[in-house]
């Protein structure tokens, strides 16, 4: 039983009439007992039989190409079988979603830090040990690594909406600034790796992967093989923030290093060689112009940034994506310029675009306030759109209003006062807030499930990335099948399975999910079928069917496997409709005048987007990107060295995510109830994104309510603090 399935019209919300009462639950996941007692075998664990442990070697030049390597030394080594050097390793981090062409360098280095040779050993000591020792000869070439030393720039057309030329000029109240944000790391806790191993012509490649479908594909062409001599396995990963979305070098290098020996092979990156050539989120110089009446009617919205990235690849952070349909406004203008640079590979982070663009432009949409002398609650509920005020489409679901006036009432809003008037000894208090948006997508996804007597399986190639796909899964097939979730088993991550979404982009539960209701729809119908009712009057309740006075167990109804397969893509809707999720951010701050230290005291989130499919780990999931919020606000900071590029904040000691004492206790998320009909078949809308979008600019406009004085460069570290305070 196979069919295909599009999204063109609204779905009917089957998962409000079913029974079993599992969907919506803080239900743990079923694969936390492992997690937490180390027995869940993430990359790394797998020791093959006869494994050679492999370690990528990087270059130390900014720009040029590799002109001989003395391996004698390395070679020498107890231990070192091979140093392997080939094209196809050392291709930079393609994007599983991007579809753009990689750089393929050959003996070219592109940036320093790049991955350009791989020394195996029998042993990871002796390895690394080579590794260190392994002498380079290069040819170099003078290169700019800095956005505002390079003159290659490429800006795009502007994406424009109105006269926005008109529009600004015509405004009663004009706000022009420019805000800068540092490049930012993934930094995923589980570091990249990779196991290959050969039978015959076909490979298996055991990695640490977000898109399993995708990085078959990647794979088998970086190799030159078909598809289906590509096996890849990513059962855990723990975390990816998009770091994981592409094959990277480690993978590419273990296959190539494996088959050419004959043997499994096993290259797992340093923490330090993850920060050096694993895709960064690329620094901005932003821009933002706000127009308006007198009385608080946006009138004019400009959004430019630049952004820096490698020669030849195609990934721009998208900066202004959610500035382009926030608010309304008679005429809008977007332009984004490219500068092209010798430094890591740009690419998608978390919420690539709203993380750091939504700092800048709701900071700007609370200055505006400020200067209108308007309360921002205020301006930002008067001047929401009717329609995308891009394109005119409407809104499938859009809760922003609600989440803004119940976050106020829940935060105690209505209490604020002037900025720079309250102190609690050498602490300034301030309150801030922001909107938040995460566009919504669909992407093609695909799962099978059994069904015998009252047991169930699930399997798609699906990945976990420690965002609880295996407990929404199970949750979803339970519920539409009416068993405890106990009694339905989750396979993932194993491009043998029927391909997924894969993780990222805000679109895993939403895709896959839906790929295993529709699934499971079919298994409903073929019950009823057996059960002799019509399938709307189907009831599945505890492994027992119920319809049209008739009822019976699922053991007896179904003795032997029955089987039904589903693949979801975006239709008609995607076109006729917009879909995001949206949001409020609330934060109170304390600012020592004194040393610039900011602390933040509490934070709420009220969010809106379709069906919650596990209350817990939704709840995580916008907990982890409020936290990065404030990462984003007060202490993350990607370092290089002006000179020649390289990295300097290369590990968590020096490139500083915010540690339990930077985070309140108080930290508390609400889900309004909604439903999103036009998303797709379970009216989900994506949860990882969105917690981070717009949070770090509540922290930002507490701060400035607090002390009175607006940073402009982000994050706002003590030093930074401390020069407002004398300015």
């Amino acid at each position: 039983m196979k069919d295909h399935f599009t999204m063109d019209s609204p779905q009917p919300r089957l998962l409000d009439e079913t029974k079993q009462g599992v969907i919506g639950t803080p239900m743990d996941r079923p694969d936390g007992p492992r997690k937490v007692s180390g027995t869940a075998d993430y990359t790394a664990d797998h020791t093959p039989e006869g494994v050679a442990h492999g370690v990528l070697v990087r270059g130390t030049i900014t720009r040029g190409r590799v002109t001989g390597m003395d391996r004698d030394a390395a070679l020498a080594i107890d231990g070192v079988i091979d140093v392997i050097t080939d094209p196809r390793m050392t291709r930079n981090p393609a994007q599983g979603m991007a579809g753009e062409a990689p750089v393929q360098p050959g003996d070219a280095v592109h940036y320093h830090g790049q991955p350009i040779a791989l020394v195996v050993a029998e042993s990871f000591e002796a390895a690394r040990d080579a590794a260190q020792r392994l002498s380079v000869r290069y040819e170099t070439e003078d290169a700019a690594v800095t956005p505002e030393t390079t003159p290659d720039l490429e800006t795009a057309d502007p994406e424009t909406a109105g006269d926005f030329d008109t529009a600004w000029s015509g405004a009663d109240v004009r706000i022009d600034r420019a805000y800068t944000t540092p490049s930012q790391a993934a930094a995923a806790m589980e570091p990249h790796a990779a196991i290959a191993e050969w039978q015959g012509d076909t490979v298996t490649l055991r990695s640490a992967l977000q898109m399993v479908r995708f990085n078959k594909d990647e794979l088998a062409d970086t190799l030159g093989i078909e598809p289906s001599q590509v096996r890849i396995l990513a059962p855990f990963v723990g975390g990816g923030f998009g770091s994981k979305l592409g094959l990277g070098p480690e993978a590419a290098a273990a296959a190539i290093a494996a088959q050419k020996l004959g043997r499994p092979v096993r290259v797992v990156m340093s923490r330090q060689t993850v920060f050096d050539s694993v895709l960064r989120r690329s620094e901005t110089a932003q821009r933002v112009r706000l127009g308006a009446t007198k009385d608080g009617g946006i009138t004019a919205i400009s959004h430019d940034d630049r952004v820096s990235n490698l020669d030849g690849e195609g990934f721009a952070e998208p900066v202004s994506q959610a500035s382009q349909f926030l608010y309304g406004a008679d005429g809008l203008s977007f332009t984004q310029t490219v500068a092209r640079i010798a430094a890591t590979p740009a690419g998608s982070v978390r919420a690539p675009g709203e993380a750091v663009g939504m700092l800048a432009f709701e900071a700007a949409i609370d200055e505006l306030a400020d200067t209108l002398g308007m309360d921002p609650l205020e301006l930002r509920l008067k001047n929401l759109p009717e329609k995308h005020p891009m394109d005119g489409r409407p809104y499938s679901a859009r809760r922003l209003a609600d989440c803004l006036t119940d976050g106020a009432q829940r935060f105690g809003w209505s209490d604020r006062w002037q900025a720079g008037t309250r102190r609690e000894g050498d602490w300034l208090i301030g309150i801030g807030m922001a909107s938040a948006a995460r566009s919504n997508m669909l992407v093609r996804s695909a799962a099978r499930m059994r069904l015998t007597g009252d047991r169930a399986i699930v399997e798609t190639d699906m990945t976990d990335i420690g965002t609880g796909t295996y407990a929404i899964l199970a949750q979803v097939a339970a519920e539409m099948l009416g068993l405890p979730p106990a009694q339905v088993d989750v396979r993932l991550g194993d491009s043998d399975l029927p391909g997924a979404s894969g993780s990222g982009g805000s679109f895993g539960a939403n895709s896959a999910g839906s790929a295993v209701f529709l699934a499971a729809r079919k298994l409903r119908a073929e019950i009823a079928a057996r059960l002799g009712c019509h399938v709307e009057t189907l009831t599945l309740q505890d492994g027992r069917a119920r319809g049209d006075n008739r009822e019976a167990a699922l053991a007896d109804l179904i003795p032997e496997e029955i089987l039904a397969e589903a693949t979801i893509e975006k239709g008609e809707t995607a076109e006729s409709h917009f879909s995001s999720g949206f949001g409020a951010h609330f934060a109170e701050v304390a600012v020592n005048e004194w040393t610039g230290e900011i602390r933040v005291r509490r934070m709420l989130g009220v969010m809106a987007m379709g069906r919650i499919l596990n209350e817990k780990t939704a709840r995580s999931q916008a907990l982890g990107g409020m936290i990065w919020g404030i990462g984003a606000a007060l202490t993350e900071e990607m370092q290089n060295d002006p000179r020649d590029g390289h990295v300097v904040t290369r590990d968590l000691a020096n490139y500083h995510v915010p540690a339990h004492a930077d985070v309140p206790a108080d930290m508390q998320v609400v889900f309004l109830e909604e439903r999103d009909d036009w998303a797709n078949p379970i009216q989900t809308k994506g949860i990882g994104e969105l917690g981070i979008s717009g949070a770090g600019a509540a922290v930002i406009n507490a701060v400035a309510h607090a002390t009175g004085k607006r940073a402009y460069d982000f994050p706002i570290l003590p030093d930074d603090m401390v020069a407002l305070f004398e300015a």
